[in-house]
């Protein structure tokens, strides 16, 4: 996971025999959420949400699900990403701290993300403006109404994913037992973070190619632009370093990032990804939560450095709320550290011990 700092935000992982052989046999399937009404007043007919599940469900004496987790990814993500022995490998195997033979794992592609309903489906720029709220409402209504999921052991966000957390700790406070919010702040997006996704949005947009939303080919021009910021505020210094210490190294590793990026890129829906988090805001709810949280950062993060403040601020107005940053080392990797479980995999065990 180290090599690709982006891979949270942009590369699809694959399914691979290897991983698969450790945990129980992924499923996945599709709910259709008829006439889905968006907090703007917007709706779709059909809203899909694609997701995927591993390990079973285990019931209580009254009938109801006891094990479930619910784990949500970043901006550009999908629940797959989560399926790649980096991640599931170190979580889901037996003995593991999410042993998938006793939670039953839940991990959905959010709305405009992986093979849930989209921009680039055939709306463009006439998709529903969604956010976070409209998002985690979505997830709501995949786990009571497909999945049959009335309460959560845990859950666990990574990037947008950890900022969705929030949103649910809040908006369901009696919903989860515990919640993990990895590589994120709950205050409004702004300042340095916000900059970065208005000018990312600007370049894509900029580009003549992007002809308001309805390209035949994707505008490389403003995609290049936008994937440039992104991954500088993504990445971890001392691990580029590391892994091209030479200019040749550097440009090839440059090279590689930006065509792997564009390959899997969409702009329209690059653009909506990073807009949906206009809302979002946190901190006048935080002492609704009643689920014990343990929010985790890491110091060489730049969209959330540390050096801010904040964490260390809005934890106190959460009951069971607890801080963990982690120190920069040759195991961290900037924002992209939210996906090493191997980094923060014991403070996992300890949140549901």
């Amino acid at each position: 996971m180290k090599k690709h700092m982006l891979t949270a935000l942009f590369l699809c992982a694959s399914l691979t025999a290897y991983c698969q052989s450790q945990y129980p046999q992924p499923a996945e399937g599709d709910y259709i959420i008829k006439d889905f009404r968006f907090e703007n007043g917007e709706t779709l007919p059909a809203l899909k949400l694609h997701y995927y599940t591993v390990g079973a469900p285990q019931k209580d004496n009254d009938g109801h699900i006891k094990n479930a987790v619910l784990i949500l990814h970043g901006t550009g993500s999908a629940g797959r990403n989560f399926l790649s022995p980096g991640f599931a490998g170190r979580l889901f195997g037996p003995g593991q701290p999410l042993d998938a033979t006793k939670y039953f794992i839940i991990l959905p592609d959010n709305i405009g993300h992986g093979r849930s309903s989209r921009p680039s489906d055939g709306l463009h720029m006439k998709f529903p403006q969604y956010n976070y709220n409209d998002m985690v409402k979505a997830q709501y209504e995949l786990l009571t109404s497909q999945l049959h999921v009335q309460h959560l052991r845990l859950i666990l966000g990574t990037s947008m994913g950890a900022m969705h957390a929030w949103v649910w700790g809040y908006t369901y406070p009696d919903f989860t037992d515990a919640m993990m919010p990895l590589a994120s702040l709950p205050v409004e997006i702004a300042g340095r973070n916000r900059i970065m996704r208005k000018m990312a949005i600007d370049l894509i947009k900029m580009d003549p190619a992007w002809q308001n939303g309805e390209y035949t080919t994707q505008p490389q021009i403003g995609l290049t632009g936008a994937i440039s910021s992104l991954f500088f505020m993504n990445s971890s210094p001392l691990h580029l370093q590391e892994e091209a210490p030479t200019r040749e190294q550097a440009d090839a590793l440059a090279a590689k990032i930006k065509a792997g990026s564009l390959r899997s890129l969409d702009a329209n829906n690059l653009i909506y990804a990073l807009e949906a988090s206009r809302g979002y805001n946190p901190a006048p709810h935080l002492n609704a939560i009643k689920a014990k949280v343990f929010a985790i950062n890491s110091a060489d993060d730049e969209i959330n450095p540390p050096e801010l403040g904040i964490m260390e601020q809005e934890i106190k107005k959460v009951a069971q709320g607890r801080y963990i940053l982690l120190p920069v080392s040759k195991q961290t990797a900037g924002h992209g550290t939210n996906s090493m479980p191997q980094v923060w995999g014991q403070y996992l065990v300890e949140l549901l011990q």
